[in-house]
């Protein structure tokens, strides 16, 4: 019998945590959504432009958001699939879960960067190059 109490009290806060963990995600994506948001709108109205960068930026900020996002609602199914119920049926469905917010993810890179997630970054040019490549073009 102490072991069946034992047992109920691990699902509970096993359940509990993921709950949380899951809480977080929403929490993240919600809260980076209104504060980009916010953000946005401040800057184009105290610029009076609602311009094509702004968006830009804007849609980054979404994007990274969701990103976050769907990183810890992963760690959340991975918690509660791992702990509370191991079965094969129910990590294959973790499986095909993982794949798809993976891809969603990958998604959402392409959008924002314009390239995979395996690839690279480009280099923006910081201030000191620019400046660096006028004074040779200068001396030319």
């Amino acid at each position: 019998m102490h072991d069946l109490n034992a047992e109920t009290a691990y699902q509970h806060w096993v359940g509990w945590g993921a709950d949380a963990i899951e809480a977080i995600a929403v929490i993240l994506i919600v809260g980076y959504i209104v504060t980009a948001t916010f953000v946005w709108i401040g800057r184009s109205i105290r610029r009076r432009q609602f311009t094509l960068q702004h968006y830009e930026s804007f849609r980054g900020s979404l994007g990274r958001a969701m990103l976050l996002g769907l990183e810890v609602l992963i760690a959340a199914d991975v918690v509660r699939t791992a702990a509370l119920e191991p079965s094969l049926v129910n990590f294959e469905a973790l499986g095909i879960l993982v794949m798809v917010r993976t891809f969603l993810s990958w998604s959402i890179v392409v959008e924002i960067e314009g390239r995979w997630p395996w690839q690279r970054r480009t280099e923006e040019p910081t201030p000191e190059s620019v400046d660096r490549s006028k004074a040779s073009a200068v001396q030319r």
